[in-house]
């Protein structure tokens, strides 16, 4: 004899048990991934009393380029990308120091987005005592983030300082900060170590490229040397070392290249440099291996040009060489 009753019970227990399974499926898609390297570029400028000059210094690991941009590499954290949180770390530091003010160190920096939104972090030093801190409140980009299942990009976030940060910056320098006040934005890329990730992104910040931050991949402005330089590369294996190659050996102004490497870790973030100028970033694939096409300006000098693959966190590194022959056909 049918129940109907308990028929009802079994199919609510049964699309209970279907959505749970769902509900399982959805978390596990949407857990976070821990982070495999990347960095975050910044460029804030800072003000003394009476209009001084502040100089801003890098420590490594954090390299120093052009633009007043400091790279930071990540130390660690994690991400869900799609859902636009983050938790990373960064390495090195920056140092202020102006005309009559003694010198302040912000460190440690930490960034945490919670669906693109959040905190930036900071260790600050001055005259021998330090202490933790909101710097800034962080908020949605200039563009949503560039999500690849190898890593994600955040571009243009905007940095405005917490009261404590404006509180901090205003007694180091003797000039007026106030809550609210916008920093520079803060361009991040994480990788993930996910498959599937060798296509290339422009570097974090400029879509084209043209105008990217470009610190040198061997030394910064003090002569420190920078993670992924070759003397750091040479202390890899040679079976393990990366290596570069490109497209064209030789080309006309204006035409087209392609940069290919190997050897890099699954899911790393490596940096593009033309002739030492960081433009672009590609995320290694599961072999390791990453490809980049960029344009050869119509104002290149004639002569021999260097492009050169290294890794934000340092320790590997490959350059490869072509010729630009004005008016010449490509070989």
């Amino acid at each position: 004899m049918n129940r109907p009753g308990a028929a009802v019970t079994a199919a609510g227990a049964l699309l209970a048990l279907l959505c749970q399974g769902t509900a399982t499926a959805q978390d596990a898609a949407e857990a976070p991934r821990e982070v495999s390297g990347g960095f975050a570029s910044w460029g804030p400028t800072f003000g003394a009393v009476g209009g001084a000059d502040v100089t801003v210094t890098a420590g490594a690991p954090a390299v120093r380029g052009s633009g007043g941009r400091t790279w930071f590499p990540v130390d660690d954290g994690s991400t869900t990308p799609k859902a636009g949180d983050a938790d990373v770390g960064f390495d090195g530091s920056i140092r202020l120091a102006g005309t009559g003010t003694e010198s302040l160190t912000l460190s440690e920096l930490r960034l945490r987005l919670d669906g693109g939104t959040g905190t930036l972090r900071v260790r600050a030093e001055r005259a021998g005592a330090s202490g933790d801190l909101t710097l800034a409140e962080v908020g949605i980009g200039s563009a949503a983030p560039t999500v690849r299942s190898g890593g994600a990009t955040w571009s243009g976030l905007s940095v405005s300082l917490t009261a404590e940060g404006a509180a901090l910056l205003a007694e180091w320098s003797g000039r007026a900060y106030a809550a609210g006040d916008e920093l520079a934005p803060l361009d991040v890329t994480v990788g993930t170590g996910a498959s599937g990730a060798g296509q290339s992104e422009d570097a974090p910040g400029d879509a084209s490229g043209d105008d990217a931050p470009a610190p040198s991949p061997d030394a910064d402005t003090d002569g420190t040397v920078v993670p992924g330089a070759e003397g750091d590369a040479g202390q890899e294996s040679a079976a393990a070392a990366p290596s570069a190659a490109v497209k064209l050996t030789s080309l006309a102004a204006g035409a087209g290249q392609q940069v290919t490497g190997a050897g890099f870790a699954p899911g790393e973030v490596v940096l593009v440099a033309i002739d030492d100028d960081t433009r672009y970033q590609a995320v290694a694939d599961d072999s390791g291996e990453v490809a980049r096409d960029f344009p050869v300006y119509d104002t290149a000098t004639e002569g021999a040009h260097i492009v050169r693959l290294y890794s934000v966190t340092g320790g590997r590194a490959a350059a490869a060489e072509f010729t630009v022959l004005a008016g010449e056909t490509p070989s």
